[in-house]
């Protein structure tokens, strides 16, 4: 992240006096925590807002985002400081491609992130899509495996598109809560998440509506349809997560290529020859010897051996 070009966060001015005193009021709250710096990366399916999510959080375009184009094949890091607080915001590329996690893709966004240091994931998808099917599931898992299940402590879904009329007749927060759940379990499958690991079950939802047509109070701030400022909010649970006691996780070498097959259990090598040795090879040679020493010499070589004495 060091050789990353920080700009100053002049962002932040645009958002309603309102919203503006709320963000630097949790900024603060991780400045007394001792965090200066916060890593956020941005992952999930193509299509879903993951770019416009990160213009909204950083409040201009940041990055390029369109409808008739498709994402960049690389991720971008999205630098920004504030009173001596930086946030690296890490936008990447859609995972799946035909129906399947595209791995080049993934491990381009794995050698991105080498030697870097992941504190909050936004795992991104849409709150009007009403099913969840096997691309979830693959999409999960490819994370998983490439960042280990610890990552999941550090995370965040975010449901984009928010501001809609949920269908049959349902009420906008039953509906969320369904959406929400069904995504979760998912997951849990996905991350290979326990009954036994509690925080798993704990993963928080936000909503986020990207678009212009978004609703605004009287404060001038966006607001979902159950009347929630929805920036603050992701960044008080962006704030939360970062502060939960889990560790940040940080991408190494080893981490992105996993443990090295040739060298696997080769410590143990002399303590299985040592075994051999003692519990198997030796044991043969003393039955042998002992074989050898009870077995009866036949007459002939008896009778040869006495012959021999003589001529001598």
């Amino acid at each position: 992240m060091a050789s990353q070009l920080v700009r100053e966060w002049v962002g932040i001015q645009q958002f309603p006096p309102a919203t503006q005193s709320k963000l630097l009021e949790l900024l603060g709250d991780l400045k007394q925590q001792d965090v200066n710096t916060l890593n956020i990366l941005v992952m999930g399916k193509s299509g879903v807002g993951k770019s416009s999510t990160v213009n909204s959080i950083i409040g201009e375009r940041a990055v390029a985002v369109s409808a008739f184009q498709s994402e960049g094949l690389r991720p971008v890091i999205v630098s920004r400081l504030s009173a001596g607080f930086t946030l690296n915001v890490i936008d990447t590329p859609g995972l799946i491609e035909g129906g399947y996690v595209n791995d080049q893709t993934l491990e381009i966004i794995k050698r991105f992130l080498l030697d870097k240091r992941i504190d909050i994931l936004l795992y991104v998808d849409r709150l009007d899509a009403y099913r969840v099917d096997n691309m979830d599931k693959q999409v999960i898992k490819a994370i998983t495996d490439s960042f280990g299940k610890d990552i999941w402590r550090r995370a965040l879904v975010v449901l984009t598109h928010a501001q809609l009329s949920p269908p049959d007749g349902l009420e906008y927060d039953v509906f969320f809560s369904k959406r929400s759940e069904s995504l979760l379990k998912v997951l849990r499958v996905g991350a290979r998440i326990k009954k036994q690991d509690a925080w798993g079950f704990n993963i928080p939802v936000v909503l986020v509506e990207n678009s212009g047509r978004c609703n605004k109070n009287q404060s001038d701030e966006k607001i979902l349809p159950n009347g929630t400022a929805w920036i603050p909010n992701i960044v008080k649970t962006i704030t939360e997560v970062a502060l939960n006691g889990s560790k940040s996780i940080l991408v190494d070498r080893k981490l992105i290529e996993g443990p090295n097959p040739n060298r696997q259990w080769k410590e143990f090598i002399p303590v299985i020859f040592a075994f051999q040795y003692f519990f198997i090879i030796k044991p043969i040679q003393r039955a042998i010897k002992s074989d050898i020493a009870k077995e009866a010499k036949p007459a002939w070589e008896l009778r040869d051996s006495g012959g021999s004495s003589r001529r001598f």
